[in-house]
């Protein structure tokens, strides 16, 4: 049998999307996954023929005092080399799993590298956690190393495990803090590791990356990604971001979470781009938009959370070098869309995937914007809708991918220690979203909402995305969470949780204002019928969680009372109806 050759495996396939740039139906009619064999490691295959002699900066991290840090891609090489090394000198094996807890700073990026190259099982976890959900972390994680800096690895004084922990920036830390922490391996040691290249020893089937989800409605689960559902299938986000080879790209992202990997990660390394890392305690509009512009930044990722505070921020001009903008994480208002494209003359391309996937839906460049929707199955990826009640394809259901005849690339062998949940994810031949999409008759997809969020008013089904597009274009709005609240009357009605724009205070005229504009806005069953002006629950990678709104309405109904802070129809004669 002859040996696959899985770096020009690689690297042919992310041509032909590079070499289709602009031509989306081409792109997806034309894409197949490469056959990349038995023993495919990214880090090896990939990340390491591309850096080998290139002086060219991989990695740019810049600080709000304006202090940067550039590395370049045969830096990066030399030094992941060095950690990799270094580690296994220290004890760590393949298949050992290790938490990645750190921000943005250059020693995040070595470490991935690094194990991944070792066949160490990596476990990104956010720095906002605190010891509670760490302990759940390092327990149902098997976790035996924790990388952390000095002021998270205090947190784990109250975290209980048989795992190791590694200092970063120690050096730098109080007196104190490493008095506490005087077991810990410092991390500045790694700085005598050998330089000589590390053996491949993993299969593409090993698992590479731990992910817990969200965990919106319930106990987040833990995703499992091989080394090639991740690396192989971020193919994906790199034709969705719309990246080349010589660009500068920047996401708006927490290390920690998915999404992180997709855009700080593999989507610009696979074409040898530059990943700008802009950091900042609190967002400053003015602050991101200027270093947009000054870096040259060609194509941007942010979350629909930040393209609001954008625009709020009334930053008209356009970064000169911008030339293409996404967003994904939850659904963007068309409002949104359209005043960036007012100021900056560029279409913001919506895309859609979950932590168990890589991108799967998005508007590719050259796409026409529908705007609201978030596009069409990405190349390689065959997303159907599937009708919860019958089984059956249509034009409105479940976003599912289909298991057969092939396994998608993309998506996650399964849960970690939960083969329950994994098999819950995968019935019937399908891979279950738990997402409801709408088709249109040009195939491209709309965002209903989750399955759990969609309710039912006076047997009218309202998708709660639908009502905060529509609330969010009145200029009291920042944001909105839609829930159905139980009503003896019509099942259910809808309910708005909005926080309120800067400068704007709660109160009657303000509540009579937002319920007026929803009135002109949507048809009568899906009309905004009760508000209030609420902190809206989130987790920590900063997604709505409906599920406590929902439960506070079910409490209140339950126990038969009107909850005090909140504005009704009846209260403001004439709009009731």
């Amino acid at each position: 049998m002859t040996e696959i050759d899985a770096t020009a495996a690689f690297l042919a396939a992310r041509d032909q999307l590079l070499a289709l740039a602009g031509e989306p139906e081409r792109q997806r009619a034309e894409f197949a996954w490469p056959d990349v064999g038995a023993a495919f490691n990214w880090a090896h295959d990939v990340f390491d023929v591309l850096a080998e002699g290139n002086d060219t900066t991989a990695l740019w991290i810049v600080e709000e005092d304006g202090s940067e840090l550039k590395r370049s891609f045969a830096q990066l090489k030399q030094r992941s080399d060095q950690v990799a090394n270094w580690f296994r000198g220290i004890g760590a094996k393949r298949g050992d799993v290790a938490m990645l807890m750190l921000g943005n700073r250059v020693e995040l990026w070595e470490i991935m590298l690094a194990a991944m190259k070792l066949g160490v099982v990596l476990l990104p976890t956010s720095v906002v956690l605190g010891p509670h959900e760490l302990v759940d972390r390092v327990e149902r994680g098997t976790v035996r190393w924790v990388f952390a800096a000095a002021e998270d690895a205090m947190k784990f004084g109250e975290v209980p495990g048989d795992y190791r922990g590694v200092g970063v920036g120690f050096d730098a830390a109080t007196a104190d803090q490493r008095a506490r922490l005087y077991d810990w391996t410092r991390y500045e040691e790694s700085s005598a590791g050998s330089l000589a290249p590390v053996a491949k020893t993993t299969s593409s089937g090993d698992a590479a990356l731990l992910y817990f989800t969200s965990g919106t409605t319930s106990l987040p689960k833990i995703v499992v990604h091989s080394h090639t559902s991740y690396p192989l299938g971020h193919l994906t986000t790199l034709s969705w971001l719309g990246v080349r080879p010589g660009d500068t790209h920047l996401v708006i992202s927490a290390p920690g979470w998915a999404k992180h990997a997709w855009s700080s990660f593999f989507g610009p390394w696979h074409v040898g781009a530059t990943v700008f890392v802009a950091n900042y305690a609190r967002f400053d509009a003015e602050f991101l938009v200027s270093e947009l512009d000054r870096a040259g930044v060609s194509t941007f990722c942010a979350p629909p959370t930040v393209w609001r505070m954008l625009i709020q921020s009334e930053l008209t001009r356009k970064p000169r070098a911008l030339r293409e903008i996404v967003s994904a994480g939850e659904p963007l208002n068309p409002e949104v869309i359209a005043r960036i494209r007012d100021w900056w003359g560029l279409e913001i391309r919506d895309g859609y995937g979950q932590t168990e996937t890589t991108a799967l839906i998005g508007n590719l460049p050259g796409d026409p914007i529908v705007p609201g929707a978030m596009g069409r199955a990405l190349p390689g990826v065959s997303a159907v809708l599937i009708d919860p009640t019958t089984g059956d394809e249509a034009d409105e259901g479940e976003i599912c991918l289909r298991l057969e005849p092939e396994r998608p690339v993309n998506l996650m062998p399964g849960y970690y220690g939960d083969a329950a949940a994994t098999a819950r994810a995968t019935r019937d031949g399908l891979f279950h979203t738990g997402d409801v999409a709408q088709r249109g008759e040009d195939g491209v997809l709309t965002f209903v909402g989750r399955t759990d969020d969609i309710f039912k008013s006076s047997d009218f089904k309202v998708s709660p995305f639908e009502v905060e597009s529509a609330l969010i274009e009145h200029a009291f709005v920042a944001e909105a969470a839609v829930v159905g609240a139980p009503d003896e009357t019509r099942l259910n009605v809808t309910k708005a949780y909005v926080s309120l724009a800067s400068g704007v205070e709660a109160g009657e005229e303000t509540a009579r204002a937002v319920l007026a504009h929803a009135r002109a806005a949507l048809p009568p069953y899906m009309r905004v019928r009760r508000v209030e002006f609420f902190e809206l629950p989130k987790t920590t990678s900063g997604k709505i969680r409906r599920i406590e709104l929902r439960q506070r309405e079910e409490a209140a109904h339950a126990a038969g009372e009107r909850i005090a802070s909140e504005w009704r129809e009846e209260d403001f004669p004439g709009l009731k109806g």
